[in-house]
């Protein structure tokens, strides 16, 4: 099983590229270190796929998909697995990434699946780790690399779990051999929600096992923190993070800013933010 090279990105941040800076980024070809997209944007051809091969011949890229659904009891959509290995040999992404959710049921009606537009939780079961496993390795076998998955933010717990969600990762990339992509603000949303205790979320993580940092910015909805990756990374955020790179070290890490999407210098002074925090513990975690 290929590793996806993000050995390249080590202490570098980069950001997510978003259709409104598609233009300007290959026009003027501005100082990033790395750039992510959604897969599921250009695992269909033509030209948004023209358009990132375009921008891969300048930057490092990173494929994140959202509608994976790996903990979903209904089969694997096996037209997206797919798509996305052939998007994997088109572009030849550093990493590969996933969430840990659930986003589709069986629909007896349609003799197929219903898909929820979210990503949503699930409890964490000795029952679920082995089945989210099995899925795992049919998808790093199928795309012939490692699967980079991302803790998720969530609205609600189970008092059936039977673990944590750092264990239940932990244990994931043990059994499988995929890798952890540690979203910092889904953690603190979910520190401020639900009451994780967001410092043994981050010791409890296995180091080697940690890829990629994800940081973004999120609002406050009644009462409630909502992960709309709408804002600028907040102080907290930052904080968390650098405890982070403290406790795991310096890895790749993205700036996502998907609803009211700012100038592209916005996004670029984000990512010196984080690559300042990456180079300031280099050393400490050699």
């Amino acid at each position: 099983m290929k590793k996806p090279a993000n050995d390249s990105l080590q202490c570098i941040a980069g950001i997510g590229l978003r259709a409104p800076h598609y233009c300007e980024v290959l026009e003027k070809l501005p100082k990033l270190g790395w750039v992510e997209v959604h897969n599921e944007n250009f695992s269909g051809g033509g030209a948004p796929l023209r358009t990132l091969l375009k921008v891969r011949e300048h930057y490092p890229v990173s494929l994140h998909g959202v509608g994976m659904g790996l903990a979903s009891t209904a089969p694997l959509d096996q037209a997206h697995l797919s798509a996305l290995h052939r998007l994997c040999e088109a572009v030849q992404p550093a990493a590969v990434s996933e969430h840990l959710c659930w986003n589709a049921v069986p629909d007896m009606n349609i003799n197929g699946s219903m898909v929820i537009n979210d990503l949503l939780p699930f409890p964490y079961t000795l029952e679920a780790l082995s089945h989210v496993a099995g899925r795992v390795e049919q998808v790093q076998e199928t795309l012939g690399r490692r699967l980079l998955l991302e803790n998720l933010s969530s609205y609600l717990s189970f008092t059936s779990s039977e673990m944590s969600e750092s264990e239940f990762l932990s244990e994931l990339s043990r059994r499988t051999g995929c890798a952890i992509l540690f979203d910092v603000n889904n953690l603190y949303v979910n520190a401020r929600n639900l009451g994780v205790d967001a410092k043994a979320f981050i010791k409890s993580l296995p180091a080697d096992a940690v890829a990629e940092y994800h940081l973004a910015g999120h609002c406050m909805r009644d009462g409630c923190l909502v992960d709309t990756h709408s804002t600028q990374v907040c102080t907290e955020v930052w904080e968390l993070y650098e405890f982070a790179l403290q406790q795991i070290g310096p890895r790749p890490t993205l700036i996502e800013w998907d609803s009211d999407i700012p100038a592209l210098t916005v996004l670029q002074g984000e990512a010196e933010k984080a690559q300042y925090r990456l180079e300031k513990y280099h050393d400490f975690a050699k």
